[in-house]
């Protein structure tokens, strides 16, 4: 269930940035407005999955790793962003990272 909470985290969160994109400043209603309700959707799907046990530390860390990967993908698939390999690289020490957090929590 609390993989369950933060995967819905996550989803608000990235439609929420992605949001933010298209809002061009707030100037446009509908993004603006789904950046905020994204926004609060995603930290009230944070909080319960920590409400439910899953510690800060990896909740977090999940949540922001995938975010930027996402994030990344959705930019340069839909957006017209490009990554370079330094970037790249980034978002793979970000994932692996959080999975020596969720390794180093296993023992």
């Amino acid at each position: 269930m609390t993989l369950l909470l933060l995967a819905l985290a996550i989803a608000s969160e990235v439609t929420a940035t992605i949001s933010l994109k298209l809002s061009d400043g707030f100037s446009k209603l509908m993004p603006s407005l789904v950046m905020v309700v994204g926004y609060s959707a995603a930290f009230f799907f944070l909080s319960q999955a920590l409400k439910r046990g899953m510690t800060i530390g990896v909740a977090y860390g999940i949540w922001s790793a995938v975010g930027v990967a996402a994030i990344a993908a959705i930019g340069v698939l839909f957006l017209g962003e490009r990554l370079t390999v330094v970037q790249v690289g980034g978002i793979g020490l970000v994932i692996l990272g959080v999975l020596a957090l969720e390794l180093g929590g296993a023992h």
